[in-house]
């Protein structure tokens, strides 16, 4: 279910309301119950990754934490020196 899913905005014309007056009316109700919000956040829509993604990641990332480590421990690696990435 999204977030735009049972949002409803009526707005009715006034007597002597200009058709500008009315969108802009209509606009502004939108933006107070955060429609306009919710609909450009779900513009872009990724998957969820699944489970067995997410725990092949944390595998891994719990293996390379462990090697760093080690190799901290033999003095293979100096923590203090933090490495730079140039881009």
């Amino acid at each position: 279910m999204s977030a735009t899913e049972g949002i409803r905005v009526e707005v009715r014309r006034g007597k002597n309301e200009s058709s500008t007056a009315l969108i802009r009316r209509f606009t502004r109700r939108a933006q107070g119950l955060g429609l306009v919000r919710a609909v450009r956040n779900g513009r872009y829509w990724e998957r969820p990754m699944s489970k067995n993604v997410e725990r092949k990641r944390a595998l891994i990332s719990k293996v390379r934490r462990e090697n760093y480590n080690e190799q901290v421990k033999l003095g293979k690696i100096d923590p203090a020196a933090k490495k730079t990435r140039k881009r």
